[in-house]
C-alpha cells in the first residue's frame, strides 16, 4: 500500500496557474481583474483529475475578480468556496517559483492580462522555457496575450505558424474595445500566428502541439480539459472529441 502511494505522489501532475495582478485597464479605469469562468473552470477541471494546483502573480498580491455574477455557477461556486480563490488569494511571486516542476502552466483571461502580461520579461522567459521543454502551455481568452513577445531560443516568436484563438476582434468590438491598448487577435497574427475563430462567444478551443488556447468564458473548461488530456498522453482523435 505504502508503494502505491509513493508511486501515486510521484506521478502525481503540477500545473501552476499564473494570474494578472491588475485590478484597472484603459483611459476611463476600468474595473477589471481575472475572469471567474475562465480560471474557476479550468481549476476544477484540474482538481478532479487529481493534479496538484498552484498559482503565481507577477507581483504576488491578491489578484480582482471579474464577473462574479455568475459566482452561483456551478464550477464557479466550487472554486470559489472549495479552495481554489483561497490558493488564489495566497498565490506566490512568479520570480520565487522554479517553475520547471510544473507539468503544465495556464494563462486565464479577462482584461487583466492586457495591463501586466504583454512586455514581462519574466513571464516571456517562463512561457519560453516551459514550451522548450515540452511541458504543457495553456491560455484562454484575453490570457494568450501572455504570448504575445515570447521569442523562443532560436531568435522567431513562439507564436510564428501555430494554431491558436483568443478573444477575438470582433468580440472585443462590443465589449472592451475602448479599454484595451492593442487589439488581441491583431497582435497574435502579426507575430505569425494561425488564428481560428468561431462564432462570438461560442466555444472554441485549439490544440497545437504543446499549446492549448481558448477563445473566450465558454471556452475555458475545454482548454482545461485538453491540457489533461495532452498530460494523460490522449491520442488526436481523442483530444478532437473534447
Amino acid at each position: 500500500m505504502f508503494n502505491q502511494l509513493l508511486k501515486h505522489n510521484v506521478m502525481l501532475k503540477k500545473i501552476l496557474i499564473i494570474v494578472s495582478n491588475a485590478t484597472v485597464i484603459g483611459p476611463k479605469h476600468r474595473k477589471t481583474g481575472v475572469f471567474l469562468d475562465e480560471v474557476a473552470h479550468p481549476y476544477v477541471e484540474f482538481d478532479h483529475a487529481g493534479y496538484e494546483i498552484d498559482f503565481a502573480s507577477i507581483t504576488g498580491e491578491v489578484p480582482g475578480l471579474d464577473n462574479l455574477e455568475a459566482k452561483d455557477e456551478v464550477m464557479n461556486a466550487e472554486f470559489l468556496n472549495g479552495g481554489g480563490w483561497d490558493k488564489m488569494q495566497h498565490n506566490r511571486k512568479l520570480e520565487e517559483i522554479d517553475v520547471s516542476v510544473y507539468d503544465a502552466i495556464f494563462m486565464p483571461g479577462g482584461l487583466a492580462p492586457m495591463v501586466d502580461f504583454p512586455e514581462n520579461p519574466l513571464l516571456k522567459q517562463v512561457i519560453k522555457e516551459t514550451y522548450e521543454r515540452n511541458a504543457i502551455v495553456g491560455a484562454v481568452c484575453h490570457g494568450p496575450v501572455s504570448l504575445f513577445n515570447v521569442k523562443l531560443s532560436d531568435g522567431t516568436y513562439l507564436l510564428k505558424d501555430k494554431n491558436i484563438t483568443s478573444f477575438t476582434s470582433e468580440e472585443e468590438e462590443n465589449y472592451a474595445k475602448a479599454d484595451v491598448p492593442f487589439d488581441l487577435q491583431t497582435a497574435l497574427t502579426e507575430q505569425g500566428a494561425i488564428f481560428h475563430e468561431a462564432t462570438p462567444w461560442s466555444s472554441n478551443s485549439i490544440v497545437d502541439g504543446n499549446l492549448v488556447t481558448g477563445q473566450n468564458p465558454a471556452s475555458a473548461s475545454a482548454v482545461g480539459k485538453k491540457m489533461i488530456a495532452l498530460l494523460e498522453g490522449k491520442s488526436e482523435p481523442e483530444l478532437a472529441r473534447l
